[in-house]
C-alpha cells in the first residue's frame, strides 16, 4: 500500500497519472487477497502432497472421455503451479478415455489447494461420440486425499494386510504387462483397498501402495477428529443429476461452482488448468 500512497501524492502534484495509481492499487489488492487466501491453509494436512482420484460415473463412453479431460485439466494445473505428478493407477475405458485414474501430486500445499475438488463434476456438451450431434451430459467424481510423508507417523500392522498381485494395464510398455508387477492391498480392519501399478518392480509398487494406504488411513483419522467435516466415504454423492459441485457447460461457455457461485465464461482456460479462481473461492467460503 506504500507504493499506492506515494503515487497518489505524485498524482496530486501532477507527477503521475491516474492509470499508474490504479495499477498500483490493483497490485496491492492482489497481494492482500493472496495473503488472506494463504491464511486459509492452516491445518497440518494442508501442506502435504495429495492423491487425486477420478472415476467415471453415469454416461458410459461420454463419462470415460470426461474423466480423461479432467485428468488433463489437473495435470495442466499442476504443471502451471510447479507440482510433479505421477500416475499411480489407471483403468482405460472400453471405447475411449478412462474409467478411473489415480494421480500423486507432489509438492507443498497440493492437498490444501485441491481438497475442495472433492465431489461430482458435470459436463454438458455436443457429443463427439453421437452421430446426431446431440447435447449430452456426463458425470465424473473426484476424490482428493492427503499424501502422508515422513513428517507424519502412521502405524500399520503387517498382519492386517491382504495382498494381491496382477498384471499392469494401460501405458507402461511390454515389460509392465508381461509380469505381475501391479499390487492391490486391503487393510482388513478398515476395509480400505488401494492399487498401484506405477513402477515396473513389484517391490517398488508395494512400497508405494503402503504409502497410499497410510494416506487413506490418515485421512480417515482426520475425518474422525474434525467434527465439522463428514467422512469422505459417507459424503460421496451418486454420480448423476443433482449431486454435482461444478458444471462445465461448453456450448454455453460457462463453468459454475454450485457451492460458491463462482463462475467464468473461459471454458477453454479452465480445461487448460486455470482453476485458481475456483480453488480460492471455495477456500475463502470455508474461512468465512
Amino acid at each position: 500500500m506504500e507504493e499506492v500512497d506515494v503515487l497518489f501524492e505524485f498524482l496530486r502534484e501532477g507527477e503521475s497519472s491516474e492509470e499508474e495509481v490504479d495499477r498500483a492499487y490493483e497490485r496491492a489488492l492482489e497481494k492482500i487477497e493472496d495473503v488472506e487466501f494463504r491464511s486459509t491453509l492452516n491445518r497440518p494436512e494442508d501442506e502435504l502432497g495429495c492423491i487425486l482420484e477420478i472415476n467415471a460415473g453415469a454416461g458410459g463412453t461420454e463419462s470415460c472421455d470426461w474423466t480423461e479431460m479432467l485428468m488433463r485439466m489437473y495435470l495442466m494445473w499442476a504443471e502451471k503451479n510447479g507440482y510433479k505428478v505421477s500416475e499411480l493407477n489407471r483403468v482405460d475405458g472400453d471405447v475411449a478415455g478412462l474409467k478411473s485414474v489415480s494421480l500423486e501430486i507432489k509438492g507443498d500445499y497440493a492437498y490444501g489447494l485441491l481438497k475442495g475438488e472433492n465431489g461430482v463434476h458435470r459436463l454438458v456438451r455436443v457429443s463427439p461420440f453421437n452421430a446426431q450431434g446431440k447435447r449430452m451430459t456426463s458425470f465424473s467424481s473426484v476424490f482428493v486425499h492427503p499424501m502422508v510423508d515422513d513428517r507424519i507417523e502412521i502405524d500399520v500392522n503387517p498382519a492386517d494386510l491382504d495382498w494381491d498381485t496382477f498384471r499392469a494395464s494401460g501405458a507402461g510398455g511390454q515389460h509392465v504387462n508381461k509380469t505381475e508387477s501391479a499390487v492391490r492391498v486391503r487393510h482388513l480392519p478398515s476395509g480400505v483397498v488401494v492399487e498401484c501399478q506405477e513402477e515396473r518392480s513389484q517391490h517398488m509398487n508395494r512400497e508405494k501402495a503402503i504409502q497410499m494406504l497410510k494416506s487413506r488411513l490418515y485421512e480417515l483419522e482426520l475425518q474422525k477428529q474434525l467434527e465439522e467435516r463428514d467422512k469422505i466415504e459417507a459424503s460421496k454423492m451418486k454420480n448423476e443429476w443433482g449431486s454435482q459441485i461444478r458444471s462445465y457447460v461448453l456450448d454455453d461457455r460457462r463453468v459454475k461452482d454450485h457451492r460458491t457461485q463462482f463462475q467464468t465464461s473461459d471454458t477453454v482456460g479452465v480445461l487448460d488448468g486455470n482453476l485458481d479462481g475456483f480453488l480460492k473461492a471455495w477456500l475463502m467460503l470455508g474461512a468465512s
